[in-house]
């Protein structure tokens, strides 16, 4: 069952210039640009400051300790 289904997956894949024509062809409503900056925000912020207060804390061990 499971090699079927991945052949099923693989056999309906499209080619990239009718993924690009999709995309290209596809209207965003009105709040649809603020909402998709906010989700980014929500996604990507906080690794960033997790990432940032490794490395603070990598310098601070490093330079900053008495």
């Amino acid at each position: 069952m499971l090699p079927e289904r991945f052949k099923q997956v693989f056999k309906n894949k499209k080619t990239q210039e009718e993924l690009d024509e999709h995309y290209n062809n596809l209207e965003l409503e009105k709040g649809d640009y603020p909402a998709m900056v906010i989700a980014a925000l929500l996604t990507f912020l906080p690794v960033l400051l997790i990432a940032m207060g490794i490395i603070y804390g990598i310098a601070w061990l490093f330079f900053l300790r008495s």
